[in-house]
């Protein structure tokens, strides 16, 4: 039988022709895509040929190159729709097998923007390292397997998830990213902060461990190589060697099960029973009756089950608890960082009928006045209410221990709740005034053309409510800088408490007035995705 591969790549560079052929918005963003990446990668291989000669070169290299290849197994699982060809099951109806098919899209998968950037910091990473004519020979070998290494990875990973990711359920994996997003960018900043002050001596324990686990082994190998240690060079591009062959093994066998197997997930047994479709089971009971027990559930239904909304406030819930926690375990922090956690949640009040999108036709059919629109921006408010304040008390108690300023905890959480207040207050005014819709497909959070929207609503209701929140500030100030009013900074609790309650009745009785008479607009508003 013939060789799919060149048949395969031909395939692929179609794919993007046609891609760039539809729009030239399309055309402008890859060319800007493209260019940035390649400047950053030239940029990562300047650095690198910088450090050649320096005493922890061979660290960055072997870590470098261990962390780029991370990055090529998890980018799948965040970006399914990235790359047309990452979903082999729409070649299951070709006659093709499985090995020749993994040749083919493994050639396929070195075409593309991706492919050159990791071609580049490989040749960064090896160059750094690489000294007379063994290491330059091992070198070339290095890169070639570290990249062949990377793409089999991504690859792998993709076939045994491609269902998942296809499926309706599935695509909630991509709500992951932003928590891995918010958790890596302080692991970053942390890790940073510790190597500025201690240098990279403390990575040299990771890369010796790395440079033995492939891809980064290839790059070790080019070390060893150098030195004149032509046994652990060619053990080292032997485990790299061997964890292409396994990864190449393992993606085959992804390949064949797709290829035989029924999709399990389209398929119902027999003898399922029957869901509860009552509503009464379970925590649903403890919500209030009437109207507002109906709307907390539906928003709660929301949280859970709807991916963006769902994506939103993992991003919250995470960056919430990282900023206070990690700013007081390096010994920056200060009590009132814990008021991010209310701050980052209150966000989720505003635009809260963009994530109905189009089915809030069926919420504006049940308004008919301003006391129906009350009951209804209540509820969505009791319904994050009931996240937000244990999750604001857990974070300020946990920034309190870990800071040891017990004395400060009343007026830290009597100023989270008056943000928390004032938030609400000025989000669900937001809500009705600048409503925007929430696209459902792509990675987009708000519909084209609606971007000022978004920030007049979002940015202007922060403003607002910290302008809001003045009041308790300045009291806060105040106590302090009186002689005696450190012993009364405790009833900062009771009079934040007293006045984010406030704030949040006041808010909603003036949001929905306008709210009942916005209903048209509001419908069309977030329609629109």
């Amino acid at each position: 039988m013939t060789s799919p591969t060149a048949t395969v790549v031909r395939l692929k560079l179609a794919l993007l022709r046609n891609g760039l052929r539809q729009s030239g918005g399309r055309r402008a963003a890859f060319v800007a895509s493209a260019v940035v990446a390649l400047l950053f990668a030239l940029s990562q291989l300047a650095g690198l040929l910088l450090l050649r000669g320096r005493p922890h070169a061979d660290v960055v290299a072997v870590v470098g190159t261990a962390v780029l290849a991370l990055g090529w197994a998890v980018l799948p699982l965040f970006f399914p729709t990235g790359d047309e060809t990452l979903d082999p099951t729409r070649l299951v109806l070709l006659p093709l097998h499985p090995r020749p098919l993994v040749r083919a899209l493994l050639a396929a998968s070195l075409v593309g923007i991706g492919p050159l950037f990791t071609l580049l910091v490989l040749t960064g990473c090896a160059l750094a390292l690489a000294h007379g004519p063994a290491g330059y020979a091992v070198a070339v070998a290095a890169v070639a397997l570290a990249l062949l290494v990377c793409v089999a990875l991504a690859r792998a990973v993709a076939a045994a998830n491609v269902r998942l990711l296809t499926s309706r359920r599935g695509r909630d994996l991509a709500v992951l990213s932003g928590l891995v997003i918010a958790i890596g960018a302080q692991l970053v900043n942390f890790g940073a902060q510790r190597l500025g002050s201690a240098g990279l001596e403390p990575l040299r324990p990771v890369g010796d461990v790395l440079s033995w686990v492939p891809p980064a082994s290839a790059v070790g190998a080019v070390r060893s190589a150098s030195e004149g240690s032509y046994g652990v060079a060619a053990a080292r591009l032997a485990v790299s060697l061997a964890g292409l062959a396994l990864l190449l093994a393992a993606w085959a066998r992804s390949l064949t099960r797709l290829m035989t197997a029924p999709d399990g997930s389209t398929l119902q047994p027999l003898d399922a029973p029957a869901r509860d479709r009552s509503g009464t089971a379970g925590p649903v009971r403890l919500l209030p009756g009437g109207r507002t027990g109906t709307v907390m559930e539906r928003s709660l239904r929301y949280i859970w089950r709807d991916p963006k909304t769902k994506a939103a406030w993992v991003t919250s819930l995470a960056i919430g608890l990282i900023v206070p926690v990690f700013n007081a375990v390096q010994g920056t922090g200060s009590i009132y960082f814990a008021c991010f956690a209310a701050g980052m949640l209150g966000i989720q009040m505003y635009n809260q009928f963009g994530q109905d999108t189009s089915a809030f036709w069926m919420v504006a059919m049940t308004v008919s006045s301003a006391r129906d629109a009350y009951a209804e921006l209540r509820g969505r408010a009791l319904a994050l209410l009931l996240v937000t304040l244990p999750y604001a008390v857990l974070v300020t108690v946990l920034t309190t221990s870990l800071l040891d300023a017990w004395a400060r905890l009343p007026e830290a959480l009597g100023l989270s709740f008056a943000l928390l207040g004032a938030m609400l207050a000025t989000g669900a005014w937001t809500s009705a005034r600048f409503p925007y819709s929430i696209p459902q497909e792509g990675h987009k959070n708000v519909a084209p053309g609606q971007a000022g929207l978004a920030w007049i609503a979002i940015f202007g209701g922060m403003v607002a409510a910290a302008l809001l929140c003045s009041p308790v500030i300045a009291l806060t100030i105040w106590l302090h800088v009186t002689a005696d009013g450190a012993d009364w900074t405790w009833l900062l609790l009771p009079a934040g408490t007293g006045y984010g309650a406030a704030l949040t009745v006041l808010g909603l009785r003036l949001a929905a007035p306008r709210t009942a008479s916005r209903l048209p607009e509001i419908l069309t508003a977030v329609s629109k995705g």
